[in-house]
C-alpha cells in the first residue's frame, strides 16, 4: 500500500508537471492547410501597382519542436509604380498547426534605398519574444496567445462568425518591430462581392487602425471581404488613403480546402 500511494503520489507530479509545459491551447482549424496558393493584384485608381503572393508550404517545418505551417507572404510592385517606389518585401510565419500561433516571424524589407531584416523566436511558455539580431535589449515580454502580422490573420480563419454579432470587434495581440500591438477586427455581417470571376458571397472586416495616423482617411479606411465559406480568404480589400484609394483583388488561387463558389 505504501509503494502504490508513493506511486500515485510520483505520477501526480510527473502528470503535473507536464500539464505546466503542455499549455498551448488547441484551435479547431478547417480552413486551410499545406499547398494553400493565393495571389492577388493591387490597383491605384486605374494603374496596376503591385502584386502579392501568400503561399502556405506544402511541407510541415518543426519549430521549437512543434510542427508548423510555413507561411510566405511576397509583395512587389510594378510597372511605372516600380518606377517611382521599388517595393520587394518579404514576411515569413512558422504557425503551430494546433494551436495556431507563430513560433519563428522572419521580415526582409526592401523599399527604394531602406532595407530591414528580422528573425524573432517565439516563447509562448515564458511569454517572451526574442529578436535574434539585437544587441542591446534582444528580449521582450508578451501577453499570452501573442501573433505576429501573419498568424494574427490566420488565426481570424479560424473564427466562426456566425457566433458573431456584426458590430462586434475580435482583438488579438500581436509583436512587431519591438512593440505589442493589440490588433482589432471590427465584424460588419454579410455582402455579396463582385469579381472577375463572378459574384461571391463575403464576410465583411474592418481592421480598427490607431487614431491620427499618417496613412489613412479614417479609422476603418480598410475593408476586406473575406470569402463566406470554409477558407475565409480575402477576395477583395480597399483601402482609402489621404490621396486616392487602393483595391487589392484576388487573382488566383490553388490548394483551398474547398472551392471558392462564385455566381
Amino acid at each position: 500500500m505504501k509503494k502504490l500511494v508513493i506511486g500515485i503520489g510520483i505520477f501526480s507530479v510527473l502528470s503535473t508537471g507536464f500539464m505546466a509545459l503542455n499549455t498551448y491551447r488547441r484551435v479547431v482549424n478547417t480552413s486551410f492547410g499545406p499547398g494553400e496558393h493565393l495571389e492577388y493584384r493591387v490597383h491605384y485608381g486605374f494603374i496596376n501597382a503591385a502584386e502579392a503572393i501568400v503561399d502556405v508550404s506544402p511541407t510541415l517545418y518543426k519549430v521549437n519542436d512543434r510542427p508548423c505551417y510555413r507561411v510566405n507572404v511576397d509583395g512587389r510592385t510594378v510597372g511605372a509604380f516600380d518606377l517611382v517606389t521599388r517595393v520587394r518585401d518579404t514576411w515569413r510565419s512558422y504557425i503551430d498547426t494546433s494551436a495556431i500561433l507563430p513560433q519563428k516571424f522572419y521580415t526582409s524589407l526592401q523599399e527604394n534605398s531602406y532595407r530591414k531584416e528580422q528573425n524573432i523566436t517565439f516563447n509562448h511558455e515564458a511569454n517572451t519574444v526574442k529578436a535574434e539580431e539585437k544587441t542591446e535589449r534582444d528580449i521582450f515580454k508578451v501577453p499570452d496567445n501573442v501573433h505576429d502580422l501573419i498568424s494574427g490573420y490566420y488565426f481570424l480563419r479560424t473564427i466562426d462568425f456566425a457566433k458573431i454579432a456584426p458590430g462586434q470587434v475580435i482583438e488579438v495581440p500581436a509583436f512587431y518591430d519591438d512593440t505589442v500591438y493589440n490588433m482589432k477586427v471590427r465584424y460588419r455581417g454579410k455582402d455579396v462581392v463582385k469579381t472577375k470571376q463572378g459574384k461571391v458571397n463575403v464576410i465583411m472586416l474592418n481592421p480598427v487602425l490607431p487614431a491620427g495616423n499618417k496613412m489613412f482617411k479614417e479609422e476603418e479606411s480598410i475593408r476586406i471581404f473575406v470569402s463566406d465559406d470554409t477558407n475565409k480568404i480575402p477576395v477583395k480589400v480597399e483601402v482609402d488613403l489621404w490621396i486616392g484609394s487602393m483595391v487589392m483583388d484576388l487573382k488566383k488561387n490553388n490548394g483551398l480546402r474547398q472551392p471558392l463558389r462564385f455566381f
